[in-house]
């Protein structure tokens, strides 16, 4: 008999009633805000109460640059929550939401895998509880307000060439990268070059990620930097008054989604930027919230450890005032084998040779994550078809680097194929080693920011930049947001800007484009070699094969 497949595993789940998860940690009933029978909210006040709890131990799952024969960095995460119960301690899972645009696009869902899942599968991979359609609507919300205000007067003298605020939609459509507005006459306004980035890309997606509490939340959308004057003088979101209409739009979304894994554990879904266009982290509010009620906190950031664990690093936790314990990085053989150069088509071929040759990918980002001061454990997500000899080629690897590579068989087993690598992870979590710095302090000027993670995390010799963008880095620092963190709009495939070389490249150049300041969610963002804040489809998008069936149910999505 063939093996399930996620979605039938998903819908055979035996799932408890959401208020019996909120008990789990200690959530009334009248403090969850319930979507269905198996999915809430938690309330703004309750979370509010708990503020003078102590923190549990946060574990971050990252993983190699993605390949297309998998890791399963959520799946590990799934699974190293489920383990850690299964041997008696209390964890929750803190994830993402998924965007639609990679839904329809070539992923589909995300929500785990096998019996490492959380679930209801299909309503996480959809429209959910709104969050990502209340987030576009306050951004498009904050575009019409400045074209109205712009029409009827422009009281703000707003240089309608420095107009920077764009729209958003949660869809890939390379179609509305650039587009022009407003033509058709005098009472459609004044036409202006525009375009749109996907909403995962939004500046008010980081800033729900980033917010501590709603008052935090309008304080920072006030302060987005929306067009210039010809004085070059900002115009910001609270000078347009639409904050307070947005923070009113955003306040449910606010409030995190709590769900269940298979083995009906708490899992807090909530936010999702993107790792290669945004920072690429769950929101704080859930991470925050979960630490303050779990012993353990097991979250992922996206991609690979370039751009997902570094951003967490350098962004969240410095935003955030958290730490992570313990680092898990995943990685499979059959992601070695690609990397060692065997074609998808051959990878059930047993290639010990080829796993060695693929491990530089993996080896890198170890050394990159030990320079943040936390442990780093591997987790060989086990396919059906590794052999023993090339797990143990793996394990030695990671031996030769200082770390420890355990196998784990979560999508087979579900916890209780995690129970040695969870077993491990909180022993480092316990053990008070990690001694967490990001690798760049506040006041280092912006383009010696970009140049230390291309040269320390991606391993490059130099940073190309025209002198419009390293003038234009200045001109931030002058106006006092030096401060600020960077983050690396950068394709996720490579190392380097090229998505065509893997392994561990050195010596390359990354070419800076062009570069945006958030100061809403307070980081600058550095877009880097040929990266899209707006994906669009492939050849033969997925929403092709998503269907209904005679029954009723989806088809395709997974």
């Amino acid at each position: 008999m063939s093996p399930k497949s996620d979605i039938e595993i998903a819908r055979a789940a035996s799932k408890l009633p959401i208020q019996q998860i909120g008990d789990k940690l200690g959530i009334p009933s009248q403090d969850l805000l319930p979507f269905g029978h198996d999915k809430a909210k938690v309330s703004a006040d309750f979370i509010a109460a708990q503020a003078d709890k102590p923190d549990g131990k946060l574990i971050l799952v990252t993983a190699i640059n993605p390949t297309p024969a998998g890791e399963g960095k959520t799946t590990t995460t799934v699974g190293l929550v489920d383990g850690l119960n299964a041997i008696g301690k209390q964890a929750t899972v803190c994830i993402r939401e998924a965007s639609l645009g990679p839904c329809f696009g070539m992923k589909g869902g995300a929500a785990g895998g096998g019996y490492a899942q959380v679930v209801p599968m299909e309503e996480m991979n959809l429209h959910f509880t709104g969050d990502f359609h209340a987030i576009t609507s306050a951004h498009n919300l904050l575009s019409a307000m400045i074209d109205n205000h712009i029409y009827w007067g422009n009281e703000l003298a707003i240089d309608q060439r420095r107009v920077v605020w764009r729209r958003v939609v949660d869809m890939n459509d390379r179609a509305l990268r650039d587009i022009v507005t407003s033509l058709g006459g005098v009472a459609n306004g004044f036409p202006r070059q525009a375009g749109f980035d996907i909403t995962v890309a939004s500046e008010v997606m980081a800033i729900l990620c980033l917010a501590n509490d709603i008052e935090d939340l309008q304080r920072r959308l006030g302060d987005i930097i929306v067009a210039y004057r010809r004085d070059r003088s900002p115009v910001y979101c609270r000078d347009i008054k639409a904050d307070g209409a947005m923070t009113v739009l955003l306040a449910q979304a606010m409030q995190p989604n709590l769900v269940q894994t298979l083995e009906n554990n708490p899992a807090f879904v909530h936010g999702g930027p993107f790792a290669n266009i945004a920072h690429g982290c769950n929101s704080v509010i859930a991470t925050k919230t979960a630490l303050k009620l779990s012993d353990y906190v097991v979250t992922e950031a996206g991609f690979g450890a370039d751009l997902g664990a570094e951003k967490f690093m350098n962004i969240k936790c410095r935003k955030a005032g958290i730490a992570p314990s313990a680092i898990v990085l995943v990685a499979t053989v059959r992601a070695m084998k690609m990397n060692g150069g065997v074609a998808r088509a051959d990878l059930g071929a047993e290639n010990v040779a080829a796993v060695q040759a693929g491990c530089a990918n993996l080896g890198r980002h170890i050394e990159n994550l030990k320079g943040f001061g936390v442990p780093v454990v591997v987790a060989i997500n086990h396919f059906l078809g590794d052999t023993d000899p090339e797990v143990a080629a793996l394990q030695a690897y990671v031996t030769e680097q200082g770390s420890e590579a355990i196998i784990s068989r979560h999508w087979e087993l579900g916890g209780k194929g995690a129970e040695a690598l969870a077993r491990r992870v909180a022993e480092i979590a316990d053990s008070e080693i990690s001694n967490f710095s990001p690798i760049y302090p506040d006041e280092m000027p912006l383009f010696e920011k970009i140049e230390t993670i291309a040269k320390r995390i991606y391993r490059a010799d130099e940073v190309l930049a025209d002198k419009s963008i390293r003038d234009q880095l200045r001109q931030w620092e002058d106006a006092g947001y030096g401060h600020l963190p960077v983050c690396m709009a950068k394709t996720q495939y490579s190392f380097s800007t090229d998505p065509n070389l893997r392994g561990a490249p050195s010596g390359h150049s990354v070419p800076v484009r062009e570069v945006r300041l958030s100061a809403g969610a307070g980081f600058i963002v550095a877009i880097c070699g040929e990266i899209m804040t707006m994906p669009g489809l492939p050849r033969t998008p997925a929403a092709e094969s998503i269907m209904m069936n005679e029954a009723g149910e989806i088809e395709g999505l997974f």
